[in-house]
This record gives structure tokens, C-alpha cells and sequence, in this order.
């Protein structure tokens, strides 16, 4: 395990609901109040109540996962707890800034209507296809017995709403004193498991209870959805059919193992599973059954089988043991801010060539390359990340999370707060915001890729070169002052 420290060594979080506000001052009197109507909506989403797994945002779709990157200072959360899984991650859909599911255009047909018998339909050729897949008829029948469309599934995944929240609130519930208290009092009840896990697949126990933190209140909030019937319910949909008869197979082959039984399978209304959130197939390709009793149970109180399943699935990603995800920096005066960013990786001597200290005066230890992270841009928190980083961005993509992770495990281990501040003055751009940032950017001259919402290292890359050229700290960060410049 990492020695407790005052510095940011892990990283990762996100996890508080603020609605999505406009700001464009309109010339007309509707316009006007259709303002105020927005502006309202921030109270509103702060009087909910948080997802039971902390997500800085919706998980992005199978198609979607090379896009999947966010700037850490922007957090956009579904309304529910999770969403899409994406190939390269354990979750559903959320993570950094993903774009959220988009109000349907007026002459976007409406969906298909539910019923029994296209279900009865839709079922019948699933079995075949099923079957084609190894599935035995047994399980098939077992699986099945009695189930019927979850409206109410079909609902969350069709209606879910775009709450925008900076990072540092996000941070501020996922990273909260009592997150902190428990995830200290869970990790002192399991210290010899974990200890155990750790030596086994080389993971530091407290990142791995950090995740289990933030993805379930440490077991609190597994879910209570029957899996089968959600998979089932949203393959029938056909909005991503594909994708959720994946994940349907990938359960029914978790049954037919014998690891659980059908109305056992439970989970979020999109089929994120267990103690540790896992989708099906991450399921089938990384849980392990730790405690030796013949069955992968990460559904169970005891949590052991998830908590090593996250560690095993960590390690496969390439968790590289003893080298911290990120650590707060604090940067010098006159510091070259183009150098910031992931995709500028540099030696630790490098960086102390630059004048670049931990927060607590000493130089940055040698994990390898490293990159210069400004979440918040210059004003804010300033980080230097290591290949750990990327990895728990396997799990999930937000810079966001992978902050809370990091900065959670910290303090699980002993650690304080982080020492710089935030620009909390600030708020998080919505969804049409970051897209409108974007068409402005375009127009210039600064942004050659797609307007899609996502604030990635091309956006981030675009909006440093607009900064440079009105005279500006060209520090990348996306906020609501460059949109208003750009205006």
C-alpha cells in the first residue's frame, strides 16, 4: 500500500447534480424568460438526491468509446446511477464528459410501442439466437419464468437528463468526510482480505476500496433490478439492441456457470452489477472467485469475489504496483502552459527541469513519463499523472472519476485535502454550451474535428490555441469565460 501522504497519489471522483443552465442573453422577451426558467434549474437539481454510484457522467456507447474523454473540470452525471458499458470500460455508459442522451428532433418517430406480444416476439427470436450461442434451453427457461417488459427500465434509459456539475462539487460528495470515514472503517474490517488481494494481483488495497467507495457506498447501494429482465427489456427496445443482447448472453451465460441464480442477478436498470458495478461481460472476462468456494459472487455481502474481481481487472489493464495514479503539484511562475496535458509526456527530470515541486516542496519520484494535468485550468488544483492514471480510466473514462478514485484512496490511506484551490466562482458549461464552444472555435480556425459536446484532448488542444491568441493563460480549460469571449 502507498504510505499515507499529504499528496494526490491515486486520483479520481465525481458524483453532485447541478442543471444544466444557458446563459445567452436573447433580444427577446421570451427568449428572456426562457433564461430565467433555465437559471432556475441549478436549485432544483441540488435539492435531488445523488445517484447511488458516483459517476461523473453517462457511459458512453460502444461506438463512442474512442471518443470518451472529458475535461475533468466539467462534470456531466445521468440522472440515474449508470448507463451503457463500453468495451474498454467496466460501466455502462458514464464517465468524463460523454455526450448525454439528446432530446429527440421533432421528426424523430417516436418509439415502437411496448407490448406483450412483440415482446412474446422478440423473445422467441432471441431464444434462437441464444441457443446459436451455447446458451442451454434449461437456462433459458429458468431465466425467463415470468418475466415481462420493465417499463420503468425502458423509461430511465429513454429519459436520461443531462445535470452538468464542476469537478470541485463533485469531488466535495465524492470524496465527502463521510465517504472518507467509511471508506476507512470498511478498509480496517477487511485489512486481511485485502491485504490478501493485494499481494495476489498487485493492487494497492485502498485504490481498490476507493472504487468500491464510489461505485457502491462500500455494498450499500448494489441495486435491486432483476438483470435479465432489464437486458431483456432493452435489447426488445431495439434503441441499442446489439449491444444489451451482448450483455443479455454474457448473463445467461453467468447462469449457466452456476455462479448465481436468475432472480439472484441484480444490479442498476442497465445492467451494472455487484459490490463493484460490474457489466456481464467485464463480468465473464475478469470476476474471480477469491474466497475458493466454487462460484464468482460479487452479488453476496461479503464483498471479497467483487473486490478481488476489480483488483484482477485493474491488473489486466496494466496497473503498474507502487506507482501513484497522480500527485498534486504546484507549478512556477512563468511556467509553459502548452507543455500541460496528457499527450505531453515527460521524465520526472524534466518536469523538476521546469521548476514543477509536489505540493509539499519535494521533486516528483521517477514512475516514468509523466504529464502536467490542470483540471481546472490555471487557477485550480494542478496535478502530475502517471500510467496508473489511464488505467482506472479503463474502468471508468472521466478525468473526474479518475480524480476521486485516486484522491479518495489517498485519503482512505491517511492523507489530507488537496492543498490547492478551485475556481468555484465557476460553473460547468451544459451539454449545448460545450457544443456551441465548439461551432465558435470552429468558425475561427481552431477546431478541426467534430462538434459533439465532448470535451476531449482536441477541444482541449483547440481552446489553448484560442487562449494564446487573445493574449490569455493558454491552459486549455473550457470555461464559461471563453464562451463568452468566443460570443
Amino acid at each position: 500500500m502507498a504510505a499515507p501522504d499529504a499528496d494526490f497519489r491515486y486520483t479520481v471522483p465525481k458524483s453532485s447534480i447541478i442543471g444544466p443552465q444557458n446563459t445567452v442573453m436573447r433580444r427577446t422577451r421570451l427568449a428572456l424568460i426562457a433564461g430565467v426558467v433555465l437559471l432556475a434549474l441549478p436549485a432544483l437539481a441540488q435539492s435531488l438526491p445523488p445517484a447511488s454510484s458516483l459517476r461523473p457522467e453517462m457511459r458512453p456507447e460502444p461506438r463512442q468509446a474512442e471518443a470518451v474523454r472529458t475535461v475533468a473540470t466539467l462534470v456531466t452525471v445521468s440522472s440515474q446511477a449508470s448507463a451503457l458499458a463500453v468495451p474498454t470500460s467496466i460501466r455502462p455508459q458514464l464517465r468524463g464528459t460523454v455526450a448525454p442522451a439528446r432530446p429527440a428532433a421533432a421528426a424523430t418517430p417516436a418509439p415502437p410501442p411496448v407490448t406483450d406480444q412483440g415482446f412474446a416476439e422478440w423473445m422467441r427470436g432471441f431464444h434462437t439466437r441464444a441457443r446459436a450461442a451455447g446458451i442451454s434451453q434449461a437456462t433459458l427457461d429458468r431465466a425467463f419464468a415470468g418475466i415481462s417488459v420493465n417499463a420503468r427500465v425502458l423509461e430511465r434509459d429513454r429519459n436520461q437528463a443531462e445535470f452538468s456539475r464542476a469537478l470541485w462539487d463533485y469531488l466535495d460528495s465524492a470524496v465527502s468526510s463521510t465517504r472518507v470515514a467509511n471508506g476507512r472503517t470498511a478498509f480496517a474490517e477487511h485489512r486481511t482480505i485485502l491485504d490478501r488481494i493485494e499481494s495476489r494481483y498487485g493492487v494497492e488495497a485502498e485504490v481498490v476500496v476507493a472504487i468500491w467507495g464510489l461505485e457502491s457506498a462500500y455494498g450499500a447501494n448494489r441495486g435491486d433490478t432483476d438483470i435479465i429482465t432489464a437486458m431483456a427489456s432493452l435489447a426488445y427496445d431495439g434503441r441499442r439492441r446489439e449491444f444489451f443482447e451482448e450483455q443479455l448472453i454474457a448473463a445467461l451465460q453467468i447462469l449457466e456457470a452456476g455462479d448465481v441464480g436468475p432472480r439472484q442477478m441484480t444490479g442498476s436498470w442497465a445492467g451494472a452489477m455487484g459490490h463493484t458495478q460490474f457489466m456481464p461481460n467485464s463480468y465473464l472476462a475478469h470476476a474471480v472467485d477469491f474466497d475458493g468456494n466454487g462460484r464468482r459472487n460479487i452479488w453476496s455481502d461479503d464483498p471479497v469475489d467483487a473486490l478481488a474481481s476489480t483488483a484482477n481487472y485493474l491488473r489486466h489493464h496494466g496497473w503498474t504496483t507502487g506507482q501513484p495514479g497522480g500527485m498534486e503539484v504546484v507549478l512556477p511562475d512563468g511556467f509553459d502552459f502548452s507543455l500541460s496535458g496528457e499527450r505531453t509526456k515527460r521524465s520526472a527530470a524534466f518536469w523538476h527541469e521546469q521548476g514543477v515541486r509536489l505540493v509539499g516542496g519535494g521533486r516528483i519520484p521517477d514512475h516514468g513519463d509523466a504529464s502536467i494535468l490542470l483540471p481546472a485550468g490555471h487557477r485550480g488544483v494542478a496535478l502530475v499523472i502517471f500510467d496508473n492514471f489511464h488505467v482506472i480510466e479503463r474502468y471508468n473514462p472521466a478525468d473526474a472519476y479518475v480524480i476521486a478514485v485516486g484522491h479518495l484512496a489517498d485519503r482512505i490511506a491517511g492523507a489530507g485535502p488537496f492543498r490547492g484551490s478551485w475556481p468555484r466562482e465557476d460553473r460547468a458549461l451544459s451539454f449545448a454550451e460545450r457544443e456551441e464552444l465548439q461551432r465558435h472555435l470552429t468558425r475561427l480556425g481552431f477546431h478541426t474535428h467534430n462538434v459533439d459536446g465532448i470535451v476531449g484532448p482536441e477541444t482541449i488542444d483547440s481552446v489553448r490555441r484560442y487562449q494564446a491568441s487573445v493574449g490569455w493563460v493558454p491552459d486549455g480549460y473550457a470555461s464559461l469565460r471563453v464562451l463568452e469571449r468566443l460570443r
